[in-house]
This record gives structure tokens, C-alpha cells and sequence, in this order.
């Protein structure tokens, strides 16, 4: 029975947790109850929730805000070396990896303990450590919010790029995910242990043949010792994507910056750590009444208690103005800015 209440505090929805009111709230359980709710014709503003991980809610919603609570990981097929594996939407994104990692299946443990659900997976393109989501996807099935129909999603249709895809652009809005399948490997594990972090890591542990369970825990530790865990300190993750510049602006910037890290994509495009740029600008561990920059990582910002949405924004905002003025780089946010729908 689908239960519509009004007035609802999204502050334990959001890791942030940030204080914001949705006019009305429900949450779904089954893709038949999906399917009611955008049936429902008396709600023309309809707004998707996920985990909650990757959003700023600025102000109160005037809309119905859809929580997806879509349940169950099941193997589609196997063989010796692989194994292909539906995760439905609503299942926490940690307790996914950790589920394939004690299962003995490969791939995702380089994406241990990013926070959020799987269903918004896709949406970001998540990555961590030399992995990204795209890397494991083989598709997944949506729904078309104006038509109810039900719709797969192959990994070219996608649309991948770096914290992009599809959804966040041309069809931004326009589907909501219910499952993912992903291809992950059994014996023998191809692992990706080529960021020094966790190379680093492994030798402090005197592992000479890790197994995919090291490398998890490798990485919720440096993790847990970079990032700020939201349970205890509202945050989002990283806040910014890192910048990519081409050839001749990179040229120009390392001349300037000698010292200033960077990572060559192609022949003609770096990235630099939008991290370095913030902390270079004097952010790191600033704090402005109850919005902050954390202390270990510039990348995340913090909600130390009580900061609004707009707290948060008009600090990234001033940000972003800082990089621009003393680099002439633009950075962008990597999370989602989520305001009042306007009818």
C-alpha cells in the first residue's frame, strides 16, 4: 500500500544532511509501486531520490519526492571465469561490493565503501583507484518517467565519461534506474593495484600475493583515513570533478607550477587534482560558520552541523571563483544541485 505523506524532513536522506523539507514523500519498494506513483496524475513535479550521496539539496522541494527502495542482487549467469550479477537499485552501494568481494568475485573492491545506493551508480560513472563503474557494466534496466515503459541500457548507449553519463545529460531526468548487471571476474582476479595508495598500503600489511579482499580493505582504509565518514560529518564526497585541460593550457599552467600534480589522459589532455588547486587557494580546513572544507582532503565539503544547502553552495561557488582568478581553470561540481521545482 503506497503511503503519500506531506511535509517530510529529507535531513536523514541526504548525507549532507542537510534540512530540507519535500511537500510529499514516498517511498517504493517493488517496480509495481514505481509504477503507481508516476501514474499518480494529482503530482506533475516528481523528484527521483537515491542514497542520498550525491546531491545538495539547496531548498525545501515542492514535488513529490520518489525514494527508491528497490531490493535483491541475484547471478544471471556463470561460467569458470566469470559471473554476471543483477544488483536492483536501492541496494547500498558498499554492501554490494561487499557482498561480491566475500563471494570471491572480482572487480568492484577498488570501488569499497564509496557511499550511495547502486541505482545511482551509472548516473555518476563512480570510480576510485585507477577502476570506474563503466569498467565492470554490462547494462541496466530503467523506466521511462513520462511513458511507465520498462527499457535496458547498454554500456555504449550509456555514454560514459569521467563522473558522466547519459543520464546526467541529454537525458538528464528523463529514466529512473531499477537494476545494473555487471560482468566480475573469478579465478584468477586481474588486480588493479597501480595507485601507489594502495600499493603503499599493501606493503605496510606485508602482503606480497594480495587477494581481492586486501585490496577492499587496502582501500576502506586510506579511505576512511582521507574522507570523512557522513554518519559523523555531513559531506558528499568529493565535491568537484578534476579538471581536464588541453595541451597548450597545461603547458602553460606547469610552467607557472612546476610542482602542481597532474595525470596525462591523452596526448592532448591532463588532468590536475582539483584537491591541489583548492588547497593552493588556502581553503583546506576553512571553515565559515557550519560550512567548511574538510581538513585532510580540500576536495570535500563538509556540513558541520547545521549549515543549509545554499551554506554549502555559496562556499563552492567562492571556490570555484578562487581557482578561476589564480589558475584560470574551471572546476565543476561533481555532485547533483537539487532546487525547488517550480510548477
Amino acid at each position: 500500500m503506497l503511503k503519500i505523506e506531506e511535509n517530510i524532513s529529507l535531513k536523514a536522506y541526504n548525507t549532507f544532511g542537510i534540512e530540507a523539507k519535500a511537500r510529499y514523500f514516498v517511498c517504493v519498494n517493488t517496480i509495481e509501486e514505481l509504477i503507481a506513483v508516476l501514474e499518480l496524475p494529482n503530482f506533475p513535479n516528481k523528484l527521483v531520490l537515491g542514497g542520498g550521496s550525491n546531491v545538495l539539496i539547496v531548498e525545501d522541494i515542492d514535488a513529490l519526492v520518489i525514494r527508491i527502495n528497490l531490493k535483491g542482487i541475484q547471478i544471471l549467469k556463470e561460467d569458470e571465469h566469470t559471473v554476471e550479477i543483477r544488483a536492483m537499485a536501492g541496494e547500498n552501494w558498499h554492501s554490494f561490493v561487499e557482498w561480491a568481494v566475500n563471494n570471491n568475485y572480482g572487480g568492484l573492491e577498488n570501488l569499497s565503501l564509496i557511499p550511495g545506493n547502486v541505482g545511482t551508480a551509472p548516473i555518476q560513472n563512480i570510480g576510485a583507484y585507477g577502476v570506474e563503474l563503466k569498467d565492470l557494466f554490462i547494462s541496466c534496466q530503467v523506466i521511462e518517467i513520462s511513458t511507465q515503459k520498462l527499457l535496458s541500457f547498454s554500456k555504449q548507449e550509456c555514454q560514459f565519461g569521467y563522473r558522466n553519463s547519459i543520464f546526467k545529460t541529454e537525458q538528464r531526468g528523463k529514466y529512473i534506474i531499477l537494476s545494473v548487471d555487471f560482468e566480475l571476474s573469478k579465478i584468477p582476479h586481474q588486480l588493479n593495484t597501480s595507485y601507489g595508495a594502495i600499493e603503499s598500503e599493501l606493503l605496510q600489511r606485508h602482503t606480497a600475493q594480495p587477494t581481492i579482499q586486501d585490496v577492499s580493505q587496502a582501500v576502506i582504509k586510506i579511505r576512511q583515513s582521507k574522507l570523512p565518514d557522513p554518519a559523523n560529518l555531513g559531506n558528499s564526497g568529493s565535491f568537484f570533478k578534476n579538471p581536464e585541460i588541453s595541451k597548450k593550457a597545461f603547458e602553460e599552467f606547469i610552467e607557472k607550477n612546476p610542482k602542481a600534480p597532474f595525470y596525462k589522459i591523452s596526448e592532448d589532455t591532463y588532468k590536475i587534482p582539483a584537491g591541489w588547486l583548492i588547497e593552493q587557494c588556502g581553503y583546506k580546513g576553512k571553515r565559515y560558520g557550519d560550512a567548511g572544507v574538510h581538513e585532510k582532503q580540500a576536495l570535500v565539503l563538509v556540513n558541520y552541523g547545521s549549515a543549509s544547502g545554499m551554506d554549502i553552495l555559496t562556499l563552492a561557488k567562492k571556490i570555484q571563483a578562487s581557482v578561476q582568478c589564480k589558475y584560470g581553470i574551471t572546476i565543476v561540481p561533481e555532485v547533483n544541485i537539487i532546487g525547488e521545482i517550480k510548477k
